[in-house]
Order: C-alpha cells, then sequence, then structure tokens
C-alpha cells in the first residue's frame, strides 16, 4: 500500500539545518508516511551524518545536481505518496502534532495549503494565505512550498519545477496550477511549518534575479494579462493604504462608507 504522504527534504552543505528538519520530521506523533532526503553532494559532513542515519530515511541520496529544483524534481522521481511536501533543510514543523492533527484534511484537492511560521533575525510573525488565490495575488505574492501538500498527479498535468530558474519556479508552478489550470485547491488556516528568512528567495541582493524569472513567466504565458498588470498593481496599492487610513477606518466605523 503506497503512503499517503511523501516528505522530501533537499539539502546542499547545511548539515545543522538539515539535523534540524531530520529531527523535526521523525518526532511527529503521526509516522505514515515516507521521507526522503535528497542531497547534492555534500561536503560539510551531511553524508556522513546520512549515513549513520539510513534507518530514519525511506530513501536517501546524496550526489552533485543542477540546483534546488533539480533536487526537488529528483524527489517527485523517487516519491510514492499520493500527496507530496517539501520541507527542506532548515525548515521544520510547527509542533510534533501537526500531521496527525491535520492528516485527515490532505485528501481531495490538487493543493492544500496552509499558514507558516515566519522567523527572521529581527521578527516573528504568521504568514497567513488567503482562502481564494487569484492572477492578481500571484503578482504579489506565492503560496508555502513548505506548508502545502502536492497532489503527484498535479505534475504530470502542469509539469516539472523549472530547473533553469534559481528561485522563482515554485511560483511558476503554482501561478500555472492555478492560473493556467484551474487546479482544485484548499486552504487550512493553522501554522503547518516554521520557515527562516535565510534561503536564497530571502535575500535582498536576489530581488532583481526574481523579477527578471518571474518576468520571463509573465510574458511567455500570460501576456493578455500584462497588459492590465500595472493598473492591477496600481490598485492594490492603493486599495492597501486606503484600509489603513485612520480617515476611512472612522468613515467605516461610524457608517459613512461600506467595509471594502
Amino acid at each position: 500500500m503506497k503512503p499517503k504522504i511523501s516528505v522530501i527534504t533537499v539539502n546542499y552543505n547545511n548539515l545543522k539545518g538539515l539535523q534540524k528538519t531530520v529531527e523535526s520530521v521523525r518526532s511527529q506523533i503521526w509516522q505514515e508516511f515516507e521521507y526522503i532526503i535528497i542531497d547534492g553532494g555534500s561536503t560539510d559532513g551531511s553524508r556522513a551524518y546520512l549515513e549513520r542515519n539510513t534507518n530514519l530515511f525511506d530513501y536517501w541520496v546524496s550526489e552533485p545536481d543542477k540546483g534546488v529544483y533539480h533536487a526537488m524534481n529528483k524527489g517527485i522521481a523517487r516519491a510514492t505518496g499520493e500527496y507530496l511536501l517539501f520541507l527542506n533543510s532548515g525548515d521544520h514543523f510547527y509542533n510534533d502534532k501537526v500531521l496527525e492533527k491535520n492528516q485527515q484534511a490532505i485528501v481531495d484537492y490538487d493543493l492544500i495549503y496552509f499558514n507558516m511560521n515566519v522567523i527572521g533575525e529581527n521578527k516573528k510573525f504568521v504568514k497567513e494565505y488567503p482562502d481564494t488565490l487569484s492572477f492578481a495575488y500571484f503578482l504579489k505574492d506565492s503560496l508555502p512550498h513548505p506548508a502545502i501538500f502536492i497532489k503527484k498527479e498535479l505534475f504530470q498535468t502542469v509539469g516539472l519545477f523549472k530547473e533553469d530558474f534559481k528561485i522563482v519556479s515554485d511560483w511558476k508552478f503554482f501561478i500555472d496550477s492555478v492560473c493556467k489550470y484551474n487546479c482544485k485547491y484548499f486552504h487550512v488556516d493553522q501554522s503547518l511549518t516554521t520557515f527562516y528568512l535565510d534561503g536564497i528567495s530571502s535575500l535582498s541582493e536576489n530581488k532583481l534575479l526574481i523579477d527578471k524569472e518571474k518576468q520571463e513567466v509573465l510574458q511567455s504565458n500570460y501576456a493578455a494579462y500584462t497588459q492590465d498588470l500595472e493598473d492591477v498593481l496600481k490598485n492594490m496599492t492603493i486599495i492597501h493604504s486606503l484600509r489603513r487610513s485612520r480617515i476611512i477606518k472612522y468613515l467605516i466605523r461610524f457608517g459613512f462608507l461600506n467595509k471594502f
């Protein structure tokens, strides 16, 4: 009988992060899932750690790869679960009961996404995601690959992660899934995992590359939508500012303006 869930951890030269993630995965009270480690040929002791702890994994490999998305695609190829969760090295589950508490929600939909606890150098917050997704939403944000269960069959429809991108292949996969292929999705309004703001997508110096890769996706696949892109972003910014306005809040409070 194939497992319901495959948890996949990608690692490269992050031994401490790998240990933290493995400990979190194996501390889950509900353990009816397979666990896969894809290591990119690390030289920092990660391979030796994997060799010493083979009993903790259903499959592991340590060999050179072409980057994080190539490694994630290798994990997809090895996974036998109906749903896949990418919990990469350094990230961990919110607590040891979250899978036990929520595994029954992992059913029927193509994407089941949760909220995510986020920790930065000087801040900590819960990233909450909307119940309804749209093209406009993906222009400004994405879904959290450490807190989303992806039905494996969806990769057959949408395709694997684009390996020549450095940062936004998961964003591309999600916008294509929702906006091009109209996949079924569901939001669970609870935190599933903890994510640390130290990955390549979180570094300010990578903003130009993120914008460049996103523009390539938008121009190649959503050219008709991009004609309205500037107006959409401008209006979203205006609405966001108005919602935060003290005057607008007073007008809504006293009934002079409907809540928006």
